[in-house]
């Protein structure tokens, strides 16, 4: 009885281990994650088969505070706050009719829009999209319409043929 005792808390031991590596060492689902989710699963497994349905609810309510305790241990610890990525996002996406164009504005692109690309309009660069196929760099460009945040243009060229 103490030796099955002994390989239970060894299998949860070892799946606790498994688990921080997973956590700590390797990010995502790999195989200390899954291993240690199989030694969890085998102790309490082991726990039923040996000990009976009694020795196996035991088992299983003392695993499940055990793991229930180790993580809540790691998510209160500072070690997780260390690791984890803690950027806030401040800016905000400014609309091309907030900016001051409009449809009809001439301007010149910047980058070859294969469809879209960089495009300026006076001393505002934009993400401009091609209303036909491409448009060269450095082609004369005028607006033909703003859908939400996306400027709509087409080469002067073809608006003039």
């Amino acid at each position: 009885m103490i030796l099955n005792i002994s390989i239970i808390i060894a299998f949860a031991v070892i799946a606790i281990i498994l688990f921080l590596l997973e956590i700590f060492l390797f990010p995502g689902v790999t195989l200390a994650g899954i291993g240690g989710a199989l030694f969890a699963v085998g102790g309490v497994a082991y726990g039923y088969y040996t000990l009976g349905i009694t020795g196996g609810h035991v088992t299983l309510g003392a695993s499940l505070a055990v793991y229930g305790y180790f993580f809540y241990r790691i998510l209160r610890s500072k070690s997780l706050r260390k690791i984890a990525l803690n950027t806030n996002i401040d800016s905000k996406v400014v609309s091309a009719r907030d900016m001051g164009l409009n449809p009809g504005d001439e301007g010149i692109t910047l980058s070859r829009l294969a469809p879209a690309g960089k495009a300026r309009f006076g001393n505002t660069i934009v993400e401009a999209r091609a209303m036909e196929n491409f448009v060269d760099e450095q082609t004369p460009v005028a607006i033909v319409h703003i859908e939400g945040y996306q400027v709509i243009v087409k080469s002067i060229q073809h608006i003039q043929n």
